[in-house]
């Protein structure tokens, strides 16, 4: 937790190793990813640097091993845990046989291609044959033509010459017109359409083919015709003319095709046995290339010494992580028998280190809602910690409702339980992600949900009689039949014993409802947006103590935190007065509940200077004393305005006018007090401009935190609403109305997850999220630094993982797209 209470103790090393112990120590810092490593050659072009070839042989290994991949049937298993590096032998014998493999599954691929040609090739000349022979009609001595060709007679027939081919059958009419122009109308196109579609024999995809016979009288048109066909991309087949012949080469070609059927099962039978072998390693082996290509392509970061032959490596290390570096070195040597040991040694820099902050599977949803508004400055304080709690407590006051908490709590809890099962999928779908990812703070909201739910005494709009009311019914069963809607006194009905937790039941039944939970939850979010604004301000006490800023107390913090609190905390002083001392029962007329002022009209007298008005019985004031001490809070809260304006720049004023005494007598001591003085003059314009920008805060970010009551109310009026105009017209006493129940409770069921849990649940969240953005963390938080970004090949193989799922849904919908 000392690690998420702010960022980790960074430190700069420099590393020398030799380059025989820089793989193995490499490959421990991978393992561990401990180590952002600084490129120390920027001006060198990537392929100049030492380790070039070595990344061009992993980037070619890698493409290999992406392309068998492709052709495996199933995805592989996932990679075996590998424990150790691989020595240069064993990455040689593993790139042979990786070709070996990509070379064999090539001539696999190739010859059942060809096979699979030769078949698509026998199957149209099967199905010409037998479409054609409705052309061709053998009678007696003579031959016919269909009766599209009969008015020839029989000895023009004798020179006619046709061709026949399969072409596709979006081509048709296209094709069709080119011959007729061609020939000028002296031939006869005859066609027929396959019924069942044919398969490319390369991509796989469904062909529409056509049958066609083109007749025609000449050697001219002949040579004609075979050029639109070719042009067309139309397959010619030698076709006899006589029905015997047909039936002599149909009854050779279906035994081909018998052959080829057989010799095809064999070629698919052994290619998924040698896929099968090979997909149990490929993922390992995929998994080895990319650590090693990771390897080399850090190790080109680093810069070689020629006169001591080693590299030198510079990286940003946590300072608690330092013997883990240590260790690597150390085993890096000893691996490769170097007698020279690697030494390192910490930089002293006045760079800015990167910000990182430890986090475990709980900690890391928390700390992603900080880092997507900005990574923290180097060691200022991390709000990830108290966010926690703020943010499902902040979010349950808006969602408040037992029952819609528990429809997230359950979700988020299967989340929880199964989260190593939902890991293993690696789905590439973005919300379910988000959800997952989240799967933690859904949880504690769904559990804060439940809290408040039980605290505004709402479970789908309807409230829980679990210890009794503390109202009594004074009146009788024949006045209730008689008036709708009757009174109740709090000085005679109230029995002065408040609910033991939460909203009293009878709440649900009054009249007043809306406005009794108006002014309580309104009252309830200007309370906790203070007190959250307040702990905001506070927090920058713990960073000017860290950073040795202790003026900063006294001219930032204390105006800061009096302005706040002498003006709205005392507005939430005069709250909880109006609620402790006026009362129905008060013995004093002056505090009865008649008489009880409103706190915004007080709060605005103040701030106008204006004197409250009432009438007899009723006090001109809340207490004695009250005008007085109200201006005084008045005044002292304005006086800390121009300390916050003037207090920092005034401060460095004088700390430069005591530089400047030591600097006088030495040369160029003049230019440096003109860039003091300028420099002076950006900061009053920043300091007013912060200044300007926190007391005007103060005022719009308080009324900011009314949407906590704003959200809360609207999720239980939308909650009413579908009890009362959905759920509530399905019952009834008919036996009829159980069936109309059935159907009615699913829509209501559909509209609370869709609306209420979902979208409401969507707008609270992010409500909530402003409400840490900026109202929370703009007190405290700069945000100002960059992630630490370690060298790890977990999140190098994750990140290749993310874009291999996004190439693959690419594919597939590519795949999935209409083809000619």
């Amino acid at each position: 937790m000392g690690a998420l209470f702010r960022s980790e103790e960074m430190a700069l090393c420099q590393l020398l190793v030799q380059p025989e112990a820089a793989y193995i120590s490499m490959y421990q810092l991978g393992e561990a990813g401990i180590a952002q490593f600084r490129d120390l050659n920027p001006h060198v072009n990537d392929f100049q640097r030492r380790y070039v070839s070595e990344v061009r042989r992993c980037s070619e290994m890698e493409r290999k091993l992406r392309w068998v991949s492709g052709e495996l049937p199933e995805p592989p298993p996932p990679p075996k845990p590998g424990p150790r590096s691989l020595s240069p032998r064993e990455i040689n014998i593993l790139e042979e046989r990786i070709d070996y493999i990509e070379s064999e599954i090539q001539e696999i691929t190739r010859n059942a291609q060809n096979l699979k040609t030769d078949y698509l090739s026998l199957i149209e000349l099967k199905i010409l044959i037998e479409k054609t022979q409705t052309f061709f009609q053998d009678h007696s001595a003579h031959r016919k033509i269909s009766a599209s060709v009969q008015i020839y007679n029989n000895e023009s027939l004798g020179h006619l010459g046709f061709i026949a081919g399969v072409v596709a059958t979006a081509r048709v009419p296209s094709f069709e017109r080119m011959l007729w122009r061609i020939s000028h109308g002296n031939i006869f196109f005859k066609q027929a359409q396959i019924d069942q579609p044919l398969k490319d024999p390369v991509t796989g995809h469904d062909l529409l083919k056509t049958v066609f016979v083109v007749f025609f009288h000449g050697e001219q048109i002949k040579l004609r015709v075979k050029k639109v066909c070719h042009g067309f991309q139309a397959t010619l087949y030698p076709c006899p003319a006589t029905f015997k012949e047909q039936q002599d080469m149909l009854g050779g070609v279906a035994t081909r095709i018998q052959d080829l059927d057989m010799v095809l099962g064999q070629t698919e039978q052994h290619r998924r046995l040698v896929l099968a072998n090979i997909a149990r390693d490929i993922s390992t082996w995929m998994m080895v290339v990319k650590k090693e290509k990771a390897i080399y392509h850090t190790m080109n970061m680093f810069s070689m010494d020629i006169v001591k032959k080693c590299l030198i490596a510079e990286c940003w290390v946590p300072k608690s992580d330092l013997h883990i570096l240590q260790q690597a070195l150390e085993d890096g040597v000893k691996t490769s028998g170097s007698p020279i040991p690697s030494i390192l040694h910490q930089v002293p820099t006045r760079e800015t280190p990167p910000t990182f902050n430890r986090t475990n599977k709980f900690t890391k949803g928390f700390q992603n809602l900080i880092d997507s508004y900005g990574i923290a400055s180097y060691r200022e304080v991390n709000p990830a910690l108290y966010t926690i709690v703020t943010f499902p407590f902040l979010f349950a006051v808006m969602f408040g409702d037992v029952g819609h908490g528990l429809i997230m709590t359950i979700f988020s809890a299967i989340l929880v339980i199964y989260e190593k099962k939902f890991m293993k999928l690696k789905s590439d779908n973005e919300i379910w992600n988000i959800f997952f990812g989240g799967r933690y703070i859904i949880l504690l909201m769904g559990i804060f949900s439940i809290y408040t739910g039980l605290i505004y005494n709402d479970v789908f709009s309807k409230s829980l009689n679990i210890f009794g009311s503390s109202w009594k019914n004074l009146y009788d069963n024949e006045t209730l039949s008689r008036f709708g809607l009757l009174d109740l006194d709090p000085a005679e009905a109230y029995t002065q014993t408040p609910y033991p937790f939460g909203l009293d039941p009878v709440w649900q039944f009054a009249s007043n409802n809306i406005i009794f939970l108006n002014s309580f939850k309104m009252k309830l979010s200007i309370i906790f947006g203070v007190i959250h604004m307040a702990f905001g301000v506070t927090l920058s006490v713990v960073n000017f103590n860290f950073f040795k800023k202790p003026e900063m107390i006294f001219l930032q913090y204390i105006p800061q935190i009096l302005f706040l609190l002498l003006l709205f905390w005392y507005l939430c002083i005069l709250m909880f007065m109006k609620w402790t001392m006026y009362s129905a029962v008060a013995d004093d007329p002056a505090y009865g509940t008649s008489c009880a002022p409103s706190v915004l009209i007080i709060f605005i007298n103040m701030m106008l200077l204006k004197e409250s008005e009432s009438k007899p019985p009723c006090r001109l004031e809340m207490y004695d004393g009250q005008d007085a001490l109200q201006k005084t809070f008045l005044v002292l809260a304005y006086t800390c305005v121009p300390v916050m304006l003037f207090g920092k720049p005034v401060y460095y004023m004088i700390a430069a006018k005591k530089r400047k005494r030591y600097q006088q007598g030495v040369e160029g001591g003049d230019v440096a007090v003109d860039k003091e003085e300028e420099g002076m003059g950006e900061l009053m314009i920043t300091q007013a401009i912060h200044t300007i920008e926190y007391v005007l805060g103060t005022v719009s970010h308080t009324a900011s935190y009314l949407r906590l009551w704003a959200l809360s109310l609207a999720h239980a009026q939308l909650s009413a609403v579908l009890w009362q105009r959905v759920l509530k017209m399905g019952m009834g006493n008919h036996p009829v109305m159980s069936i109309g129940l059935f159907v009615i409770f699913g829509v209501w069921a559909f509209f609370t997850l869709a609306i209420l849990v979902l979208m409401e649940g969507l707008s609270a969240f992010l409500h909530t999220l402003r409400l840490h953005w900026v109202e929370f963390m703009s007190k405290f938080y700069e945000g100002h630094g960059y992630a630490f970004a370690p060298f790890s090949f977990a999140g190098i193989l994750e990140q290749d993982s993310e874009e291999d799922a996004a190439a693959d849904a690419a594919a597939a919908a590519a795949n999935n797209s209409p083809h000619d």
